[in-house]
């Protein structure tokens, strides 16, 4: 079978995910039609295709484990001028995004994995363009904000083309999601 490039991330779903996608192929970014819009749990990484239903049992068992959480994204940052990478900020759901990611590369697992930079929960929306496209990209989405539920993640593969096409999806182990504040509700608590 040979060896495949697959990823796992947290698609950014609609209507933001089209709109993002849409914005990064508008500033020039060649990659954007082929790169679902997405927040990256395990970058791209070539394994043997003989592996892959281990690896999907490894998935299985992580988002088993896992919660739903809100996810929040809001605000532009970059990697510049280490690399050229403009992307919008989670800035919410990061812990637990950290937390998954740790766990799909797991040393014990299928699929362990070092990463060439401290992990930074993101969506690139400009990547290897020039300087004033980048720049732009940064300042047009400096306000801009989305959040949902995050359910669960999926495993991708690169294709030969260079697009990455879903191969499964991973729900989390459970269906209730916590509320989008953070405030307690003291009210209903009892005094026994």
């Amino acid at each position: 079978m040979g060896t495949v490039t697959i990823g796992v991330s947290i698609a950014v779903p609609e209507p933001h995910g089209s709109r993002l996608q849409q914005l990064r192929a508008g500033f020039g970014d060649a990659a954007a039609h082929g790169i679902p819009t997405h927040v990256t749990l395990l970058p791209p990484t070539e394994i043997d295709g003989t592996c892959l239903a281990a690896v999907e049992a490894h998935l299985s068992e992580v988002a088993a484990a896992a919660r739903p959480f809100p996810m929040r994204l809001s605000g532009t940052g970059t990697f510049r001028p280490l690399t050229p990478v403009v992307y919008v900020q989670v800035v919410g759901g990061g812990a637990a995004c950290a937390w998954l990611q740790k766990r799909i590369r797991d040393a014990s697992g299928p699929i362990p994995r070092e990463l060439q930079f401290p992990y930074h929960p993101h969506v690139t929306v400009a990547h290897g363009i020039d300087e004033a496209a980048m720049d732009r990209a940064y300042e047009e989405l400096a306000d801009y904000v989305a959040e949902w539920p995050c359910t669960g993640f999926a495993l991708y593969e690169q294709g030969a083309d260079a697009v990455w096409r879903k191969l499964r999806e991973f729900p989390f182990g459970s269906t209730v999601v916590p509320p989008q504040s953070g405030r307690v509700d003291r009210g209903s608590v009892s005094a026994h």
